[in-house]
């Protein structure tokens, strides 16, 4: 409810999604908020994507690029990125998010801001009106 709850706050399309962040996170032994925070990152939590991608973060878009890979919906796009980070990444040795964002991002700040959202994420508290909103 947190994580759904943070992404209302920001008007973030992926708001029905939270459970299927949590479950993925789950099912891949990943940190819940991860994949969140990644979208945090690469696309203000799939506010800014390449046009019906459903690709919040930046998976397949090299720098600068306006296209990339794209899914078939937002779950489809968390499990993939899910299932790929602990396949190419954690599996391969890509313990800490300073480690994942040296393979994963161009950028020398992207697991600071990676570090950010989930810190963000972990200490939000839903005001009464984000409660209500993610309530009913």
């Amino acid at each position: 409810s947190r994580l759904r709850a943070y992404l209302q706050s920001h008007n973030s399309p992926l708001v029905e999604e939270a459970e299927v962040f949590v479950r993925e996170a789950d099912r891949n032994d990943l940190d819940w908020r991860l994949v969140a925070a990644i979208a945090g990152t690469e696309s203000t939590f799939g506010k800014h994507i390449p046009q019906g991608s459903y690709n919040a973060w930046g998976w397949g878009i090299p720098t600068g690029a306006q296209s990339g890979i794209g899914f078939r919906n937002w779950d489809h796009g968390i499990t993939t990125i899910s299932e790929g980070l602990r396949k190419n990444y954690v599996n391969r040795g890509a313990q800490t998010i300073e480690q994942i964002g040296r393979i994963y991002a161009a950028s020398p700040r992207w697991a600071g801001n990676v570090r950010f959202f989930i810190a963000k994420i972990e200490s939000f508290v839903p005001t009464g009106a984000e409660y209500l909103e993610v309530s009913i």
